[in-house]
């Protein structure tokens, strides 16, 4: 590939920057699982306050975060509505149904990445013993780099508790929609203000804001001690963590507004491949870019490969999907659209 592959597979690829490993070094370190890590408590403390909640939990994983609000909200036999291409339904290898005999009711995602309201009422179950009891709704923002503005958000939580149901954000990326919201203003203030509207988030520190590892679950702290036995159930008590947790107290301190550059990124990568012959469409959405091809332009992993042998990486699962990155710099993203323009 001669010089260094841009990688635009996803956010996920990012490395710790030099500060963030300082950071990790210097963590003063306990057990996690006796509760005596002070960097993981602080960290906790930290992302409870900032989105105004009573507790947090630190997750390995978000997955393993998604399920463990699924398992602490929901017994065997208890539904969840859900989108029908949202990562808790879709991308997480069926784990309420699996691990946690929950039954997932997906419904349409709308092209905006919303659920409609009237499916979302028309899906709640009445109370007869021929149906699974739906107990919860899952939203997520954002939603293939789609933002879900606050009003939908509020409109959406007010239906669910109309009908008793409980509510979680799947907010991997809730600074991403939180940036793109505040528009310049204060991305913390927005992002606690979608918060305040569900019972549990999601918040994931491994994607754009760059930490290596590592996720929290937020929430009243009835429902975090519900969270926590279902984390020990599933192997995520882990010990020394506050080295992972040193890294995501960095990034939520030195790495949320710095996303607006990423989104901006997204956007120039957008703006560079207009007009191209071969391709419908590339919409910017937040730090994602969706390259669907035209028929007759060749398969989508056929156009991954070739990409990749001019030193682009990307994935392909449904359209090409580019995702900007702490590692993305303004000059590679022209150099991408190079490669774009030349192989596509």
């Amino acid at each position: 590939m001669g010089a260094t592959a841009i990688d635009l597979r996803s956010d996920t690829v990012t490395r710790p920057t030099a500060a963030m490993r300082a950071a990790m070094m210097q963590a003063p370190l306990g057990d996690d699982v006796f509760g005596d890590d002070p960097t993981v408590n602080a960290l906790q403390d930290k992302v409870a306050a900032m989105l105004g909640k009573e507790a947090a939990l630190f997750m390995p994983s978000g997955t393993q975060s998604n399920l463990s609000a699924l398992m602490a909200h929901c017994q065997r036999g208890d539904e969840y509505i859900v989108g029908n291409g949202a990562h808790t339904y879709r991308y997480e290898a069926g784990g309420g149904a699996v691990l946690g005999s929950i039954q997932p009711q997906p419904i349409a995602n709308q092209p905006d990445g919303s659920l409609a309201l009237a499916d979302i009422e028309a899906a709640i179950k009445p109370d007869d013993a021929h149906f699974a009891r739906t107990r919860l709704l899952c939203l997520e923002n954002t939603f293939g780099g789609m933002v879900l503005g606050i009003h939908y958000l509020r409109q959406a939580t007010d239906l669910a508790r109309r009908h008793g149901l409980a509510t979680h954000l799947d907010g991997a990326r809730l600074f991403n929609a939180a940036v793109a919201l505040a528009d310049g203003g204060d991305a913390r203030a927005k992002a606690r203000e979608m918060a305040q509207l569900f019972d549990t988030v999601s918040v994931c520190f491994s994607k754009g804001l760059g930490a290596p590892v590592g996720s929290a679950l937020v929430g009243s702290r009835e429902l975090i001690t519900r969270a926590h036995r279902v984390r020990k159930m599933l192997g995520g008590g882990l010990r020394q963590a506050g080295v992972l947790a040193a890294a995501a107290s960095h990034a939520l301190d030195h790495h949320i507004d710095r996303l607006a550059e990423d989104h901006a990124n997204a956007r120039r990568l957008a703006d560079g491949l207009h007009g191209l012959p071969g391709v419908l469409q590339a919409p910017a959405n937040t730090n994602m870019v969706f390259v669907e091809l035209a028929p007759g332009a060749g398969s989508r992993q056929d156009a991954v490969s070739r990409l990749r042998e001019q030193g682009l990486l990307c994935t392909g699962l449904y359209k090409l999907r580019l995702v900007t990155h702490l590692d993305v710099s303004a000059d590679d993203i022209d150099r991408a659209v190079r490669i774009l323009r030349e192989t596509l």
